[in-house]
């Protein structure tokens, strides 16, 4: 598969809505599309941004995305980037494109003096964890908790 890794663009967020409802359904999760064109806009295209984000280009369309914050880690006293997403449409897995997105991260994480950089998944997920155990990624026990606003 051809493809090409590029930041995000205001075009594409039609795309990356689109995106990030099938990475919930994947994930088992509720979402509503309603001002999230709207909300990445303002995260993402601001002075400084609150969110990065990487597409997957192939055939003129996307079919990926990893987004990213950085963050401060009190345990490390250092800062450190949180990769939010990574998802691929199913056409576009297996291809070793999550691995060339994960090198890209490592590479900007880096460049921002980042000491790691952190995720999860749900532990159904049982593709993406044998991926990041085989790139040298370490699980923690620990659980995520939500407090809705």
């Amino acid at each position: 598969m051809e493809y090409l890794i590029r930041n995000c663009k205001i075009a594409d967020l039609p795309k990356l809505v689109v995106l990030c409802q099938k990475h919930a359904e994947f994930e088992k999760a509720a979402f509503c599309s309603k001002g999230k064109e709207e909300g990445l806009k303002h995260a993402l295209f601001t002075e400084n941004p609150k969110l990065h984000c990487l597409v997957v280009e192939a055939n003129s369309t996307i079919v990926g995305y990893v987004s990213y914050t950085f963050d401060y880690s009190t345990w490390d006293a250092a800062d450190f980037m949180y990769m939010d997403c990574l998802f691929l449409e199913e056409e576009a897995r297996s291809f070793g494109i999550g691995e060339v997105l994960i090198e890209k991260l490592k590479e900007i994480a880096i460049q921002k003096n980042c000491v790691n950089v952190q995720w999860q998944t749900p532990h159904f997920n049982e593709r993406a964890i044998k991926f990041y155990n085989r790139i040298g990624a370490k699980g923690k026990e620990k659980v995520r908790f939500t407090l809705t606003l």
